[in-house]
């Protein structure tokens, strides 16, 4: 941008009545400069409304404080399955396979899914929560007897187990299929990814029941979590 000195500098002469009379073209040119000063004033107005707007646009958000342990680990209610409009997705390449994918396959995912909608998030909460409390302030993380772990750790594994209760017949009810080379497959979308967060759900009510450290039982939670972030990012939940 050209180095402007002040708006007098621009319109000197502008303003005599004689230029005009001694220099016809004076006038627009010195009409053209001052709509180019005040251009350049408009410019340097609208360069600080964008950078307003866009530090505004980028300031943290604001976030609320997480939840107390008695508002999160609560008991989790039964979940009672429902006729709903939901349908399973054949993507690529389970659109290959969906010959085999039979009433029952879709019942079971159906009712699954209602109950991951619905308790999925709250339940790995509790547990992140639980992996937490039970360490306790010189390290020890088996000694449930302090600080009302031992309460916490009944509401989660209680939970956990009426979650198992209701997946378990559903995931066993699922067709599993051998591919060319032998190696065994789900033909229903995401069925493994049901499967696997089954199984480890089942591992982590195990370690957190034997008092497992967090370390032994941690990658069991790591490997839930993990099924259930493929299972939410696919949407076949949806």
């Amino acid at each position: 941008m050209p180095a402007i000195s002040s708006s007098s500098t621009l319109n000197r002469g502008c303003s005599n009545s004689r230029t005009s009379v001694t220099n016809p073209t004076a006038a627009p040119r010195c009409s053209a400069i001052t709509k180019k000063f005040r251009g350049y004033r408009a410019t340097a107005a609208c360069t600080v409304v964008g950078i307003a707007t866009i530090l505004i646009t980028i300031a943290p958000a604001a976030h609320a404080d997480p939840p107390a342990d008695s508002d999160l680990i609560r008991p989790l209610p039964v979940i009672v399955p429902t006729a709903t409009n939901w349908v399973p997705k054949f993507p690529w390449p389970y659109d290959q396979a969906r010959s085999r994918v039979t009433a029952a396959d879709i019942v079971a995912e159906r009712e699954m899914c209602q109950w991951f909608n619905a308790q999925y998030d709250t339940l790995y909460h509790q547990i992140d929560r639980l992996q937490f409390n039970r360490i306790s302030p010189n390290g020890t993380d088996f000694d449930y007897s302090v600080d009302g772990v031992q309460h916490q750790v009944d509401v989660v594994t209680t939970n956990i187990d009426q979650s198992l209760a209701f997946l378990t017949p559903r995931v066993q009810a699922l067709t599993q299929s051998q591919d060319f080379a032998g190696d065994v497959y789900f033909p229903i979308y995401k069925g493994d990814a049901f499967n696997g967060l089954w199984q480890q759900l089942n591992n982590v009510a195990d370690g957190i029941k034997a008092h497992q450290a967090d370390w032994f039982s941690g990658p069991s939670v790591l490997r839930a979590k993990k099924w259930g972030s493929e299972i939410h990012r696919s949407h076949v939940c949806d």
